[in-house]
């Protein structure tokens, strides 16, 4: 199938790196040594954290990995010859270095047609839920990673590549700490995890007042804030149905049926996201912009109801309209085999962004193949959608 042609600038908002073996590591205080570590089991390298053995990433170095866009025709069209995982995934490949490195993966990128794009983190996001019951190791671990990511991808590659640090938030305190230390070296976007945030108390919720003071500051920045999907902690939500004790989230592996419609139910960016409004970060901070990415976009239908039947029966519950404070602060990266043209009559397409999730295998192996999914929407709204939205977000002007 040819790739298709465009007259406008392509900006993907979901790209990944492929962390090295001393992205965690290289920069952690001497006090930290061994936290984070690569043991051998029966021949196979596997991440240790706290000596707890991961199967999280299967393959944890990245050697050896599925092919960009195996699952796609999955996703795309079902699985209605019943092939197991393997028969879907085909035979993998060895990484290039263009999935470890920004200057090859401009090459890439170029390849591709795709002119920007976010680079996320992919071993990152199991970090913060196998640490949540130390804050302060957290911090460090997050730190030394976007050290490494600032050393080795910078946050603004070039103007086209802008690789995304995380910044966790069990002590608010070193979250402030941590975003001054991005800002002032040019992060135009940062990963804050989609889920509750675990601390010496327990977990509770990003959007509450105790967080007011970070917020304070991103929105000063003027910063967007990416909240990619990880591991959101509703395993052991799960477990509790599954009687799966403490087993970890494993993503790669097969799941029951009833952990297939969970997951399909998107509760973590839901719920989220329904807590920003609803516990009123985004009213005490109207110029904040919220990027989903990853979440797909099953969510927002439900969300959208739910919230406007709250309002409507109980009004005074809100601070503002909570369907207008979506609408003004937050952007939906829907996955390439939902339907976008559905969504951007629910929200606008000043409010949808592309994604590929190039180059893990649940996306796409032609990133720029998506205008396909636009067919009949007018052209200035499919190249917002595919970059020009993305841009704005970012805030990082229009593609050279």
């Amino acid at each position: 199938m040819a790739r298709p042609t465009v007259d406008f600038p392509v900006f993907d908002a979901d790209n990944h790196m492929y962390e090295t073996v001393e992205a965690f590591t290289k920069f952690l205080p001497k006090e930290y040594n061994g936290l984070i570590k690569y043991v051998q089991v029966n021949g196979r390298t596997k991440l240790a954290l706290k000596n707890v053995i991961s199967d999280y990433i299967p393959n944890p170095t990245f050697e050896v990995v599925a092919r960009p866009g195996a699952q796609e025709a999955y996703f795309k069209a079902g699985n209605p010859e019943g092939k197991s995982r393997r028969e879907i995934m085909g035979e993998p490949m060895r990484s290039p270095a263009a999935f470890f490195d920004p200057q090859p993966r401009l090459t890439l990128m170029d390849e591709l047609g795709v002119d920007r794009a976010i680079m996320w983190p992919t071993l990152a996001s199991l970090l913060e839920e196998r640490l949540r019951n130390d804050p302060e190791a957290t911090h460090a671990v997050v730190h030394a990673l976007n050290q490494w990511m600032h050393e080795h991808w910078t946050f603004n590659y070039e103007n086209r590549i802008f690789a995304t640090p995380v910044i966790t938030l069990p002590i608010v305190a070193e979250a402030i700490k941590e975003l001054e230390w991005l800002v002032e070296r040019g992060a135009r976007i940062i990963l804050v995890r989609p889920a509750p945030v675990p601390g010496f108390k327990g977990e509770r919720s990003m959007a509450l007042k105790e967080f007011d003071p970070f917020w304070k500051l991103v929105e000063e920045a003027d910063i967007a804030v990416g909240m990619h999907s990880s591991d959101d902690g509703q395993t052991r939500y799960i477990n509790r149905w599954e009687g799966g004790g403490d087993s970890e989230f494993l993503p790669f592996a097969g799941p029951s049926a009833f952990v297939d419609v969970h997951h399909y139910q998107s509760r973590g960016i839901f719920d989220c996201v329904a807590s920003a409004i609803g516990h009123g970060m985004l009213s005490r901070f109207p110029r904040l912009r919220l990027l989903p990415v990853e979440n797909g976009s099953g969510w927002v239908r439900p969300l959208i109801d739910a919230l406007g039947h709250s309002y409507a029966k109980n009004p005074r519950l809100w601070d503002e309209d909570p369907l207008m404070v979506f609408k003004r602060n937050v952007w939906v990266h829907p996955f390439h085999e939902e339907d976008p043209r559905g969504l951007v009559k629910l929200i606008g397409a000043d409010r949808v962004v592309f994604g590929s999730d190039y180059p893990h295998p649940e996306g796409m192996s032609e990133p720029i193949a998506y205008v396909d999914e636009l067919e009949g929407l007018p052209h200035d709204d499919i190249a917002r959608i595919m970059g020009g939205n993305l841009s704005e977000v970012v805030k990082v002007g229009a593609a050279a």
